[in-house]
C-alpha cells in the first residue's frame, strides 16, 4: 500500500493528483439533436421535461423563449435551430438541459438525453478544421466511441457567441 502524506498546503487536490486514472476521465452528458452531442457534466445543473415555454417577441430565431424554473426566468435556446439542423417537432423524449457556463445559466432544448458517460481524453480528437465554419468555434472535439461519434460542445463559447449575436441584433434593431 502506498504511503500518502498531506502536502504543506493541505489541499487534497495536490495529494490526489497522482492517484488513480479516474481523475483524468471526462464525464459527459450526451444528447441527440440528429447526431450525438456532449457537454461536460460539471456544466449541467439539471435535465427537465418540456413544460410551458413562453415565446419572446422579436427574439432570435433559435431562442425558443423563456421558462420559469422554480422562480428563475431562464432563456431556452433551441439547439437544433442554432446549429442550423432541419426542424423537428417536440416529442415526449425532448428535454431541456439546464447548463451553466461562466456566469450564465441557460436551457438547451434537445431531442433527447442519451447517457452520462466517462471517457478517457485519449478517445477525443480535435474537430477537423475542414468541417468547421467560422461560426462553429464552439465545437471543441469529437469523441470516438465503439457505437459512434459524440460531438463535444464548449458551452462558454456557445453562450458568449449568443451574447455577441444578441448585441449585434440589438444594434441593428436600434438603427
Amino acid at each position: 500500500m502506498a504511503k500518502i502524506s498531506l502536502s504543506q498546503s493541505g489541499l487534497a487536490e495536490e495529494v490526489l493528483e497522482g492517484i488513480g486514472g479516474e481523475r483524468d476521465e471526462l464525464q459527459l452528458v450526451t444528447f441527440t439533436i440528429g447526431e450525438q452531442y456532449g457537454v461536460s457534466i460539471s456544466q449541467v445543473q439539471e435535465i427537465i421535461r418540456i413544460g410551458n415555454i413562453t415565446k419572446v417577441p422579436n427574439s432570435l430565431p433559435y431562442m425558443e423563449g423563456v421558462i420559469n424554473l422554480r422562480g428563475r426566468v431562464l432563456p431556452v435556446l433551441n439547439l437544433r435551430k442554432r446549429l442550423k439542423l432541419p426542424g423537428k417537432d417536440i416529442s415526449n423524449e425532448s428535454r431541456i438541459v439546464v447548463v451553466e457556463a461562466g456566469t450564465k445559466t441557460i436551457g438547451l432544448l434537445v431531442d433527447a438525453v442519451s447517457h452520462v458517460i466517462k471517457v478517457s481524453p485519449d478517445v477525443v480528437d480535435r474537430a477537423p478544421e475542414e468541417v468547421l465554419e467560422a461560426d462553429s468555434d464552439y465545437i471543441t472535439g469529437v469523441c470516438k466511441l465503439q457505437n459512434g461519434l459524440v460531438i463535444l460542445i464548449d458551452l462558454e463559447r456557445l453562450i458568449r457567441r449568443e451574447n455577441i449575436e444578441m448585441a449585434e441584433g440589438e444594434v441593428q434593431g436600434a438603427s
